[in-house]
């Protein structure tokens, strides 16, 4: 059984496939025969060294990846729902990058019909990620203004589409020209590209009264403006803080690091309270052990896209045999929708 191994934090040239014994489902798990693994940013703050749970939970070195899809190979005592062969995709904490992965029953859902397993690997993590964010802490109502930041990119193209659905106006921040038209084609009213306008007059046009809510995974480069432009009850909802990393090079600069984190705003509770506005933060890797919410929202998420309420992101496509390169594109800030690594003995082209 192939895999992808961080031995230990570092640049892109740290990752590197090893080769281990087969993997034997236990008790209650599902052993799965990848076919694509889903690329996401916590990936590479992974490989850097930096992402708390990795460090709890794993340990270096490890296999990243947090969803994949293909099919199942054999099952733990206890599972009977499932057969050999089923067509499945599983959202997994962390050993996704591999040609076998072993995951609990409840974190492996059927794929459905209109999916390929390519598609099926780049949904559970970023729609996971958008629904919690959205509908347990955010909880917009019907006409409210929302704001989207990075709102082309995996987890962003999953939040237009889901406030769209609530019924929410939505207004989204693209870095790039390129990345306009799609996220215009997700649901966005309203597209600021801050690489050629302004972007906090741009919203303030866009919403004078402010936001109800704000979806920020930039980190110091726009935390304080978001919160400032929440209308009276609005929230911000944090889930990153890409601005702090490298788009260059794959190693963070600690120099960099320790002044951002200085930079990061501290927000003050009196201050809320009398503004009344909220500020809340999630990692989806801490999430694991609600069972219940993970399995809520998928079922959710996969009823509203077979009922035809959510297109799947575009899809960017890499040989398993080139992590670095899906890092590196990833890290650039110039990708739109999700990236993923195929287990295929052809090269993939763009899906």
């Amino acid at each position: 059984m192939k895999r992808i191994v961080i031995p230990h934090p570092g640049g892109h040239e740290v990752l590197r496939i090893e080769e281990g014994a087969d993997l034997v489902p236990g008790p209650g798990e599902v052993l799965v025969r990848v076919q694509a693994a889903g690329v996401n940013y916590a990936d590479c703050v992974t490989r850097m060294g930096l992402y708390a749970s990795a460090k709890k939970y794993e340990g270096y070195p490890m296999t990243p990846g947090f969803e994949v899809a293909g099919t199942v190979e054999a099952l733990g005592d206890g599972v009977d729902d499932l057969a050999p062969g089923d067509e499945v995709m599983a959202v997994t904490r962390f050993r996704g990058y591999a040609e076998q992965v072993r995951v609990p029953r409840s974190q492996v859902y059927r794929r459905p019909a209109g999916m390929t397993p390519i598609q099926a690997a780049s949904f559970p993590a970023v729609f996971l990620t958008a629904w919690y964010a959205l509908f347990e802490l955010a909880h917009p109502h019907p006409g409210d203004i929302v704001l989207i930041h990075s709102a082309a990119g995996g987890v962003g193209s999953a939040l237009l589409q889901l406030a769209r659905a609530a019924g929410c106006r939505t207004v989204g921040v693209v870095g790039a020209p390129h990345k306009v038209e799609a996220a215009r084609a997700l649901g966005a009213e309203w597209v600021i590209d801050k690489s050629s306008t302004a972007l906090w007059p741009e919203a303030e046009r866009a919403a004078p009264e402010g936001y109800a809510a704000v979806f920020d995974a930039n980190g110091p480069a726009t935390l304080r403006q978001s919160y400032r432009h929440l209308a009276p009850t609005g929230k911000l909802v944090v889930y990153g803080f890409h601005s702090m990393l490298p788009r260059r090079g794959g190693v963070p600069s600690r120099l960099r690091l320790a002044l951002d984190y200085l930079r990061t705003p501290r927000f003050d509770p009196f201050r809320m309270t009398g503004e009344n506005r909220s500020i809340m933060g999630f990692n989806l890797s801490y999430l694991f052990d609600r069972q219940d919410l993970l399995q809520t929202g998928m079922i959710d998420l996969l009823t509203k896209f077979e009922s035809g309420l959510l297109r799947l992101p575009a899809v960017t496509a890499y040989p398993f045999e080139e992590p670095a390169r899906a890092h590196r594109d990833l890290e650039s800030g110039q990708t739109v929708g999700k990236l993923v690594l195929v287990l295929s003995p052809t090269t993939p082209k763009e899906a």
